[in-house]
């Protein structure tokens, strides 16, 4: 079927694996191959891809800004149902997947490509959260995933295979693992980290310094929320690109956001994987703080039970499922009243709330204080506490009777 191919739109990051891909791509099918790069914040990442790409085999090489569309279209939406995967992934690489697959599918159509190809491998849950996607927008799009089908089947393989044919890459036998970095977080897995039982390396991390080196005064900051969504820091608005940026370096300069999980994929193995994501850490603090005090008791605790089946939807690669976007809805209208400001304290690995405040409060001073108030009568509590006391004193009679 390579004959069938003349050409192909490549979601490229100029990594090892991608790196090769294309190579292999113009080699295998003797097609046309165009480079896809999202900038989605890998910072100096991008520097020479379009060189490295056009070098390594690419006809053409498209580098779109997507940081604003990234932040503000899917990471703020799952924020603001303080979506977290196993307890511990905040999802930064399942979240960016959908918006590089659906900015590739668009150029496919424009370029008038007969398949797109990806880099992920076939052990892996990007190759899901990929074609999930390519096939929701186009159901008869072919997909070339060259892990599943060419005899590479290791990354020192693949190594090789730069080496012979003089691609560049990242990867080197001193620093074996992968990673993949956006403006959420940056991930690292395999090679040196496949042992659960070694500790990362302190050379490896990139965003946030470690906490004992962190500085030894603690730093206040402000984050001001509306409709769920934080707008500003220390009272300096900011587009949602800016902020996570800004958190990014506030966290980082404190070592907070490092997480070390062994995670389960949706394709049925345990994988490793060591996360930094130190502004998505302080902001899903900052976003459940402000929930405390503006969102109702029994909306709130309906959400949250919804949320690990909210979080899968996102790893497994559903985004654009119907499930997810009905979801959503119901998220964002829980969100409406979540306004107002918090205060932390950011210090060595720590992210502790000082304050909170808000015009849509739902907390009362009046109702909850210890001291003397004229709204509630503590008398009401034990008609309170005996009517929901009532089945459990029926059981205990009834196992009476049986004795």
């Amino acid at each position: 079927m390579a004959q069938d191919i003349k050409k192909v739109v490549l979601a490229y990051s100029g990594g090892l694996d991608t790196s090769v891909i294309l190579k292999w791509l113009a080699e295998t099918y003797k097609c046309e191959v165009i480079a896809f790069s999202a900038d989605i914040g890998q910072e100096e990442e991008l520097a020479d891809i379009e060189a490295k790409a056009l070098k390594t085999g690419a006809s053409k090489v498209y580098i779109d800004d997507l940081k604003e569309d990234f932040v503000g279209n899917y990471v703020f939406p799952a924020f603001r149902a303080n979506v977290i995967y196993e307890g511990q992934y905040l999802l930064g690489t399942s979240l960016a997947r959908p918006l590089i697959a659906r900015r590739q599918m668009e150029i496919a159509k424009a370029e008038g490509a007969d398949a797109v190809s990806h880099g992920a491998t076939g052990k892996g849950n990007d190759q899901v959260r990929f074609e999930l996607t390519y096939y929701s927008i186009d159901p008869h799009i072919r997909v070339i995933a060259p892990w599943r089908d060419w005899d590479l089947n290791s990354r020192t393989a693949l190594m090789a295979f730069a080496e012979k044919h003089g691609i560049p890459v990242p990867t080197t036998a001193a620093k074996p693992y992968s990673s993949d970095r956006n403006l959420l977080h940056i991930s690292y897995e395999g090679g040196i980290l496949e042992d659960p039982w070694n500790p990362p390396p302190d050379d490896m991390f990139t965003l946030t310094v470690s906490p004992r080196l962190a500085p030894d005064e603690p730093e206040v900051i402000d984050i001001g929320f509306r409709k769920g969504d934080p707008v500003s820091v220390n009272d300096q608005a900011m587009t949602p690109a800016v902020l996570l940026k800004e958190l990014n370096r506030l966290g980082g300069k404190h070592g907070i956001g490092r997480c070390d999980l062994v995670e389960n994929r949706y394709v049925g193995m345990k994988s490793r994987g060591v996360y930094e994501t130190p502004g998505g850490s302080i902001l899903r603090i900052a976003h459940m703080t402000m929930e405390s005090i503006t969102l109702d008791r029994e909306v709130m605790h309906l959400r949250d039970s919804l949320m690990p089946r909210y979080a899968e939807m996102i790893y497994n690669g559903y985004w654009y499922a119907p499930e997810r976007e009905l979801m959503q809805i119901m998220i964002d209208e829980t969100q409406k009243g979540v306004n107002g400001t918090v205060r932390l304290e950011l210090y060595k690995g720590n992210c502790r709330v000082l304050g909170r405040k808000s015009e849509d409060s739902l907390y009362s001073e009046d109702f909850a204080t210890f001291e003397k108030d004229t709204v509630y009568r503590q008398k009401d509590a034990e008609g309170f506490i005996k009517l929901n006391a009532l089945r459990l004193r029926i059981r205990n009679l009834m196992m009476q009777k049986r004795k």
